[in-house]
């Protein structure tokens, strides 16, 4: 990683932007004590993500923020930029879509800090993994900060790893490993509460099937009252009905004086009739004076409403006028105002394009000498390097010659004495050999022990390339075991937790039907489409919702085109027969075609789940319903079962190879370790 730039704005003693150009080789800043100079270390380590404000020499990470001073107010924002070269393309792929990486972090004041990578908004996390993958990072031992060499040379083997670690290049890998583990913890502890909130289900479960199993002797009960109720009422209307033929007799009783007032009733409306013709005329001009004053009523009420609708648009057209004249008045003062505005701006615009055109031509012929001498004393600076360099290689040369030329000679003179001792021991000894006593024996004696260690040397190896095909035997059977030993720990697991999943309590009050049927494999979308949730009913009729056994059709209605029914796939109770009987599988592209061939109470379902209903319905697949996936997981969980089964066979086999093996090898280690005694019993004899 290679640093192009750093630009600071408001950074402690940084108060005006400053940028600092960090060039291919050796950058140095020098100044007295307190100018700054390791505010420009910390700030680095800032904008790659520290957040410890006593590692930036603080009291808080506001404290960054430049605090005024006697001729300069305080600032309220700081930030640090800088510029990364990326040619190499080696940055994360959300941001390798550049040649250089600009990485800012820019700090109010209590309001926190936040970064930006290429303009684009970013978290600390994100760039502290940027400069990890790097190797490097705010903590990083390659920024030294002072005291910081005597803390390396007296640290710990710990804190020494963390340099290994990022001379290797998997500081990033260890900083993804320690957030995975954090996630694996908070997994951990979600799993605790999982079970908590599992066992408080449980005792809740408890008390609602005593609830049911109450709710069911309420209903018991209830029967029993309703009936108790059913005799009162008969009792009541017994009673009511004699009421009623008490009551006829008394009301045969007013008949009759009934009728005898109706006589008089009769002669009393027949001297009415003939007042009555006297009515009509006197009616009709009653009615005639009626309409007359309804009329005169209507229009004035009509008047009234015209009135006062004008009174009502006079005053919204008062309003409206005064409001027209506020608006016309203030558009004419914005106009004038705009004018103004834009009489000045315009020559604001003439005078700043008089001053970039004097500048243009100034500035470019500056940029152009300064680029003349940056050349020239980069020349000069590569080729004062390259004589520096020449001189160290020869001096160094020359050094490492006179040394090399000093050890020769010492070790010359040592050999020339050698050889001189070795010399007049080999002339004593040949004066002396002739008369020793059995040294022909000795000699016969030295060549049988010579052989012997051979032979001993030949049997060691022969021993420890057997012991060698062994152990690499032995690691393989063991590593085909662990294969196996894992493979049927994955089994167990996900058969133990399907076991979990379908077991069916035996304190269910009304055990769901689904738990009573089988259906053959690949056809669990079907049936999980043709009857659904209902599927989650029982059979105990005591149940609210249950499934009713009745006896199947005596004629059942055929089919369409004689095509197969569902129930061949599924074997269920025989609740299930008549819907069974009358759902018919079909393809998925039939479907739609034969579907106007239904018989009422008919359907049609595909191996997708695509369902055709007699009555129009139709739905295509989707998700599978949960009755189809808990089918599904009752065939996986036999199928299961046999797995499990074989790879128990499996891991049992591999075990007693395995320890056939084992045993192999430790006699074959105890077979070297007897040759390797001969040959040093060999070599004892040989040496006496």
């Amino acid at each position: 990683m290679h640093f192009n730039r750093l630009r600071l704005s408001g950074f402690k003693s940084f108060v005006e932007p400053t940028e600092l150009h960090i060039e291919p080789g050796l950058t140095g800043v020098v100044g007295p004590n307190g100018c700054g100079k390791s505010n420009l270390l910390e700030a680095i380590r800032w904008v790659m993500g520290e957040s410890s404000y006593k590692r930036m020499r603080a009291s808080g990470m506001d404290d960054v923020i430049f605090s005024g001073s006697a001729g300069r107010p305080a600032r309220n924002m700081a930030e640090v930029t800088v510029v990364l070269d990326n040619t190499a393309r080696t940055a994360p792929a959300a941001n390798n879509d550049s040649d250089t990486l600009e990485i800012s972090r820019r700090i109010e004041r209590e309001a926190g800090s936040a970064y930006r990578i290429n303009g684009k908004d970013a978290r600390a996390k994100d760039v502290q993994l940027l400069f990890a993958d790097a190797s490097t990072g705010s903590r990083s031992p390659a920024l030294v900060r002072q005291g910081q060499i005597g803390e390396l040379v007296s640290a710990k083997p710990q804190a020494r790893r963390r340099i290994l670690e990022e001379a290797a290049g998997i500081t990033g890998l260890y900083t993804r490993r320690h957030e995975a583990e954090l996630r694996l913890n908070a997994a951990e502890t979600n799993l605790t509460r999982l079970e908590d909130v599992v066992g408080q289900l449980e005792v809740q479960l408890a008390s609602l099937k005593r609830q049911a199993r109450q709710a069911s002797r309420y209903r018991n009960i209830s029967s029993d009252i309703r009936k108790a109720e059913a005799t009162q009422l008969y009792l009541e209307w017994y009673h009511a009905t004699q009421a009623v033929e008490t009551g006829l007799s008394e009301i045969r009783d007013s008949e009759r004086v009934l009728a005898e007032a109706t006589r008089g009733a009769a002669e009393t409306t027949r001297l009415m009739a003939m007042a009555g013709e006297k009515l009509p005329a006197m009616r009709e001009h009653e009615a005639v004076k009626a309409a007359i004053v309804q009329r005169l009523t209507v229009e004035r009420e009509s008047l009234d409403a015209e009135e006062q609708r004008s009174r009502d648009r006079k005053s919204e057209l008062e309003t409206r006028q005064a409001q027209v004249e506020q608006d016309l008045l203030r558009e004419r003062e914005i106009i004038a105002d705009t004018d103004g505005t834009l009489a000045r701006l315009n020559a604001e615009e003439a005078e700043l394009s008089d001053a970039q055109n004097a500048q243009s031509s100034e500035r470019t012929d500056a940029e152009t000498i300064v680029q003349e001498n940056q050349l020239t004393l980069q020349k000069a600076e590569q080729e004062a390097d390259e004589l520096a360099r020449k001189i160290s290689d020869r001096r160094a040369r020359r050094a490492a010659v006179e040394r090399t030329l000093g050890e020769l000679v010492q070790r010359l003179d040592k050999a020339r004495s050698q050889l001189e001792r070795t010399d007049a021991e080999i002339t004593t000894l040949k004066a002396k050999r002739e008369d020793l006593p059995g040294l022909v024996e000795l000699r016969e004696k030295v060549g049988e022990h010579e052989r012997a260690e051979a032979e001993a040397h030949q049997s060691v190896e022969t021993s420890e390339a057997e012991h060698e095909r062994l152990r690499a035997g032995e690691l393989e059977a063991r590593q085909k075991l662990e294969e196996h030993r894992q493979s049927l720990a994955r089994l167990e697991t996900e058969l133990s937790t399907l076991e979990q999943l379908l077991s069916v309590s035996d304190g269910d009050l009304w055990p769901p039907l689904i738990d009573a049927v089988s259906v053959a494999e690949g056809y669990e979308i079907a049936l999980g489409a043709a009857i659904g949730d209902e599927l989650e009913a029982p059979t105990d009729e005591a149940a609210p919702v249950h499934w009713r056994t009745l006896p199947p059709f005596e004629t059942p209605p055929a089919l369409p085109e004689n095509m197969q029914a569902l129930s061949k796939f599924v074997e269920a109770p025989t609740a299930l027969s008549r819907r069974l009987s009358q759902v018919g599988f079909v393809s998925r592209e039939d479907g739609a075609r034969l579907q106007k061939l239904l018989e009422p109470g008919q359907r049609l379902v595909s191996r997708e789940g695509d369902l055709w209903r007699w009555d129009g319905y139709s739905a295509s697949a989707e998700a599978p319903t949960a009755a189809a996936q808990r089918l599904a997981q009752r065939n996986r969980l036999a199928g299961l079962h046999e797995a499990a089964t074989k790879a128990r066979e499996t891991v049992q086999t591999g075990e007693a190879g395995f320890a056939q093996t084992q045993e192999a090898t430790q006699r074959a280690g105890a077979l070297v370790a007897e040759m390797r005694q001969k040959v040093r019993a060999a070599g004892i004899a040989l040496g006496d």
